[in-house]
């Protein structure tokens, strides 16, 4: 029986965002993820960074898991699928099944739906529910209110510093490799 591929979850917006870096970055992170041998994990979107990183890393030869609930098929993927797709029910079992087939998480830039899913994995690390690498890529400083949120949560007494080493936030897509090598 063959293993599949060291599994990198990404979570990202399903919009583009204003900033033509961060779609940049998505394109760079699914060319990264096919370089390094690595399998995509992604919200099965074709749409905004979401649909960026995919598109990006299966035209570079990376298989690719997408995962979507049936009530965003028509939204977030309209026009096509890249790699095999999972169709759930709920966004609760997507996000389930999206980390449970995931050795890694990254984090892009992304609105309501990438902060849940961060705050999810990060609660769960917190939790010693799982040890799995968690990295935010802080595209132009994308991420730096939200970095200053959890400081601002452990200087008032409502996590441990302990919380941040549960994560790792890094500038370039160069970091990435190494930051996942480090905590798997």
């Amino acid at each position: 029986m063959r293993l599949p591929p060291f599994s990198v979850c990404v979570y990202c917006g399903s919009r583009a965002g204003n900033d033509p870096d961060y779609l940049d970055a998505a394109r760079d992170t699914g060319k990264l993820i096919a370089r390094e041998g690595w399998r995509l994990v992604y919200g099965a979107g074709d749409v905004g960074l979401m649909g960026a990183v995919a598109q990006a890393a299966t035209d570079a030869g990376a298989p690719a898991m997408g995962i979507i609930p049936t009530h965003l098929l028509d939204r977030e993927a309209p026009s096509g699928v890249f790699g095999d797709r999972i169709i759930t029910e709920t966004m609760h079992e997507r996000k389930k099944v999206m980390f449970m087939n995931a050795d890694a998480v990254i984090v892009l830039p992304g609105g309501a739906g990438s902060l849940d899913e961060f705050f999810e994995v990060l609660t769960w690390a917190q939790l010693d529910l799982h040890a799995k690498p968690i990295i935010l890529l802080n595209v132009n400083g994308y991420w730096n209110p939200l970095l200053a949120l959890l400081d601002h949560v452990i200087n008032h007494g409502f996590a441990d510093a302990s919380m941040r080493a549960l994560f790792q936030s890094v500038d370039t897509i160069g970091e990435i490799t190494a930051a996942i090598g480090a905590k798997s």
